[in-house]
């Protein structure tokens, strides 16, 4: 069974997949998504916790239905599951969707403290003669030089890699480790360019300085 993250109506969730909900409980996939259809509940109810999708079959490249269903929508659903095994189950799904939830939460809170970080860089950049060097960019510049410093790519090729659209932020898709690893850098990189360094000298002293953390 597995409990994921992911975006519905602009927001990240706590989901679990009808396809996973099938196996778990040892239901025909057919009969889950009859379940799902039948729920007695109301409309608002239904789109905020059943979001419709597809997935291709390993057999053939047709796409069949499926739903990702929050934690309040398999509530819902596995009421209608009983018996010794099926209690089990859905202790286990409870447990992961609380775990997932705390992870979600730690997430959000880092998102947060990540607005104050990218405005201090931002600001920092302005009153240097960094941006204006860069024609206005220096920000993106700066960002790029961190997601390649820490990540090996730069936002482009994350963006590609992972499968995330132009519109979307990025730092959505980045893990709670990773937000704090992007501020730390953007705190470090406020502070030096505060001190008059210059991108070169800046994107060195922050290479150096991952490769002694990683190595410590």
């Amino acid at each position: 069974m597995l409990v994921e993250v992911k975006r519905i109506n602009k927001s990240e969730v706590t989901v679990v997949s009808s396809l996973d909900v099938a196996e778990t409980f040892n239901k025909r996939h057919a009969d889950v998504l009859r379940d799902i259809d039948a729920l007695g509940c109301s409309q608002e109810f239904r789109e905020r916790n059943f979001a419709f999708s597809k997935y291709s079959s390993e057999n053939n490249k047709r796409s069949y239905p499926m739903y990702y269903v929050t934690r309040d929508g398999f509530t819902m659903l596995a009421m209608g599951y009983t018996g010794e095994k099926a209690m089990k189950f859905k202790e286990a799904y409870i447990k992961q969707f609380n775990a997932m939830e705390r992870t979600l939460q730690g997430k959000l809170i880092e998102r947060e403290k990540g607005i104050a970080v990218r405005q201090s860089l931002t600001k920092a950049l302005q009153q240097s003669t960094e941006n204006e060097r860069m024609h206005g960019h220096a920000y993106s510049a700066y960002t790029n030089c961190i997601y390649k410093v820490l990540f090996g790519m730069n936002a482009k090729q994350l963006r590609e890699k992972y499968g995330i659209d132009k519109k979307e932020n990025l730092r959505d898709y980045l893990s709670e480790e990773d937000l704090r690893a992007v501020q730390s850098m953007e705190c470090l990189v406020s502070g030096l360019v505060d001190c008059g360094w210059g991108y070169d000298q800046i994107r060195e002293f922050i290479r150096q300085n991952n490769s002694a953390r990683i190595a410590a």
